[in-house]
């Protein structure tokens, strides 16, 4: 029965798009994008588009044949579809909407941060750029809010490619990575968290250094804790600092007294 009823479908479509008058055509289009029958309306929008390309309601069957490729998810031909849209109309009344939808459909193929992120980065582009083409737009508070989100995913990849370097024992590599996010996002609510693992990678590292390496490199633990003091004074993870700063103090006292010992 489905299988009959899809048959019917196809046909009935076919029947339409058989018919010589684009009128008729358009008017089926218009009906079926009401509908959100976007496939059919695609379909039809497709095969009338050189009829009216020289005619006024060009303009409107090519905004809502991007739309349709809109709402099937099929986000990367929307883009390209509100791009040339754009660049065939663009002293449209739509513009500012249609250059938008451009951003919005690579924010919508922003995967999962474990995956390659070059879309969400796109994304942040692409949005900036329409926030500084349309400055008294009223889409840039969410286009702000996008934004946001694109960076904290960006943000969690790079926190979790950092861990999994400590997980692997990387602890230089982990070290670098969280000093590098810290950089890269010194505002993020997650700061103190970012210093703190900076110096427990790099604590780890000196643990696992040859002894003639390791003074100097719990030295560097103890910058690193300074400036979390200094940096992060009110933090609920001082503690977790002050407790590195004082076990790295410690362990270069006893290098330093093993190396007196040892006969030249």
């Amino acid at each position: 029965m489905f299988f009959l009823a899809g048959c019917s479908r196809s046909k009935s479509l076919t029947k339409i798009l058989k018919n010589p008058d684009p009128a008729y055509k358009l008017r089926i289009a218009e009906q079926f994008y009401v509908k959100k029958k976007y496939t059919k309306a695609q379909t039809i929008y497709e095969d009338i588009m050189p009829y009216y390309k020289t005619g006024k309601e060009f303009e409107d069957i090519y905004y809502k044949y991007a739309y349709c490729a809109y709402n099937q998810a099929d986000y990367m031909n929307a883009e390209n579809l509100f791009k040339s849209y754009l660049e065939i109309f663009p002293n449209s009344t739509k513009a500012e909407e249609v250059d938008y939808m451009r951003a919005y459909s690579y924010y919508k193929q922003s995967p999962k941060p474990e995956l390659d992120q070059t879309n969400t980065q796109k994304a942040i582009g692409m949005m900036q750029v329409f926030i500084n083409t349309h400055p008294g737009s009223p889409r840039i508070k969410e286009a702000n809010e996008i934004i946001d989100k694109c960076r904290a995913k960006l943000e969690t990849k790079d926190y979790k490619s950092a861990v999994l370097y400590y997980d692997l024992s990387q602890f230089r590599a982990a070290g670098v990575a969280f000093t590098t996010l810290l950089n890269d996002y010194p505002e993020s609510l997650k700061a103190d968290e970012y210093k703190l693992w900076v110096i427990k990678s790099y604590f780890r590292y000196a643990e696992m250094s040859v002894e003639e390496k390791k003074v100097e490199r719990f030295e560097q633990v103890i910058n690193e804790c300074h400036e979390f003091t200094d940096r992060f004074p009110d933090s609920k993870l001082k503690k977790d600092s002050d407790n590195f700063l004082q076990q790295s103090q410690t362990n270069i006292k006893i290098l330093k007294d093993e190396q007196t010992k040892t006969p030249a």
